[in-house]
């Protein structure tokens, strides 16, 4: 974290700085520059997923995680930043902000946008490389609602921000998040057929759909009677004070940015 700070974070130095804003110079606005960020980490996070087989090969499985990590996370923290010291550029659309009501909708959907990040949260040990990360293909739980929990998860959190925030930046952001998503729900799609083969395309793939409940709606998966026990987990537990931490911690996320001055 020491080197990640030298190298990156520290505002005087570090070449988050200077990454944000060499686009910032280049874009016209906030709106394209956030957009910009995004696909820069677009391509480098689903390009490193992409070549993740061919990696763990030469490097071994927790090494390209690790390596992953440390090229992934300082652009999406670059982005998250950016965002929030821009999040109420532009034109303002509308602002409901005072609207009795609005704040806990808000508050709720984005409590389950993080619910959503299943089934990233059960493998927390391969997420952080101390147990040897796999592809892993699920079907339980959430994924009979919804393939891609992450990328229904984001489009929630979208709308909910959005509406919130009722800013033309703000609506850029979303939309170069969703089209990032979509990307990912046909790639995380062609990275399972690579691994799995026909055991998810004539298996899984047909039993599941992307537009959650529509498998369900069209038959091809009944939900067990005793569904509700594939979401008695422990990393749920764990997501309670995760997301109350995180809105908690809002405050001083947007005294970070502002420091940063990205």
């Amino acid at each position: 974290m020491g080197l990640l700070y030298v190298v990156w974070i520290d505002p005087t130095n570090g070449l988050g700085s200077s990454f944000t804003g060499a686009i910032s110079a280049v874009a016209p606005n906030s709106e394209v520059a956030i957009l910009e960020i995004l696909f820069v980490f677009a391509v480098v996070h689903s390009g490193l997923a992409y070549l993740r087989p061919y990696g763990e090969d030469l490097v071994g499985a927790r090494a390209y995680r690790v390596m992953f990590a440390l090229v992934s996370l300082p652009l999406a923290a670059a982005a998250v930043f950016y965002f929030i010291n821009h999040r109420y550029d532009g034109t303002a659309l509308w602002n409901i902000r005072g609207v009795p009501g609005v704040h806990s909708a808000v508050w709720a959907a984005s409590f389950l946008s993080f619910y959503l990040l299943y089934p990233s949260t059960f493998n927390i040990l391969e997420v952080a490389a101390v147990d040897e990360p796999k592809l892993h293909m699920y079907e339980s739980g959430i994924t009979r609602i919804t393939r891609h929990p992450q990328a229904v998860g984001q489009l929630i959190w979208c709308i909910a921000h959005t509406a919130w925030i009722g800013s033309s930046f703000m609506v850029a952001t979303s939309v170069g998040l969703m089209a990032h998503h979509a990307f990912s729900c046909w790639h995380g799609d062609f990275r399972l057929r690579r691994k799995y083969g026909d055991a998810f395309e004539k298996g899984l793939k047909q039993r599941t759909s992307i537009v959650p409940f529509a498998a369900i709606l069209d038959g091809r998966q009944t939900l067990p009677k005793d569904y509700w026990k594939e979401f008695v987990r422990l990393p749920y537990a764990f997501l309670v004070p995760f997301c109350v931490g995180a809105y908690l911690a809002h405050p001083y996320m947007q005294q970070i940015a502002y420091w940063l001055n990205y």
